[in-house]
């Protein structure tokens, strides 16, 4: 499902440049999950903006479901991203203005792939049916996670990207979490790619990848 070959990635920092990808290669199959460990700084999340089309790559191939996408523009990116790809932000990203049910709904619209059936079963399995009306001001932190969880599975991705989705949460919530991931991912046959610092929860996914100073160990 997804393939990544000799990906390089580098910044400009007091006027000079920072290698943080340095030929990374990398597989995952649909329906498999995989995680990403590392260190702070080694280039995770800079691996999943690139893999998730939010950033491109300085040189290197990546082909998502027999398409190539490296070297398209910003606005195919972007494209590709509400058709085919679902991520889950450490940061969230929820939409302060619109509800539960607006903001799941949120990127299967964008993908023209709204689907009331299957977001009112995500809702459920969730445990977000008596909070569709709801702001994301007004949930817990918990809540606020299986809303982007559910936001980025609603379209039925052909990958799901995940950066530190338990990090914020305690253990018997961050479990839960990782249940639904998991779950949902083999249901829709997604490529599950996610980068955790938690070694229990890297143990819980099909295979474990390490990057370190910017290649994979």
């Amino acid at each position: 499902m997804l393939s990544a070959r000799d990906i390089h990635k580098s910044y400009a920092s007091g006027g000079a440049q920072v290698s943080v990808l340095r030929g990374v290669s990398l597989e995952v199959a649909r329906g498999e999950a995989v995680a990403l460990t590392g260190e702070s700084g080694s280039g995770k999340s800079t691996l999943l903006h690139i893999l998730g089309c939010l950033d491109a790559a300085d040189r290197g191939e990546i082909t998502l479901a027999d398409q190539r996408i490296d070297g398209l523009g910003e606005a195919a990116r972007a494209e590709l991203r509400r058709r085919r790809i679902g991520v889950v932000f450490q940061s969230l990203n929820l939409i302060p203005s619109l509800d539960v049910r607006q903001n799941l709904a949120f990127q299967a619209r964008l993908a023209g792939r709204a689907d009331a059936a299957w977001q009112a079963d995500l809702a459920e399995r969730l445990g977000l049916s008596e909070h569709l009306d709801r702001y994301p001001e007004e949930l817990s932190g918990g809540q606020q996670q299986r809303v982007a969880i559910g936001r980025a599975i609603a379209n039925r991705p052909a990958l799901l990207l995940a950066d530190e989705p338990t990090g914020n949460l305690d253990e018997e919530t961050a479990e839960r979490v990782l249940d639904l991931l998991l779950e949902l991912a083999r249901e829709t046959g997604a490529a599950f790619l996610m980068v955790t610092h938690s070694a229990r929860h890297a143990a819980r996914m099909d295979r474990q990848l390490t990057l370190e100073q910017g290649r994979l160990a």
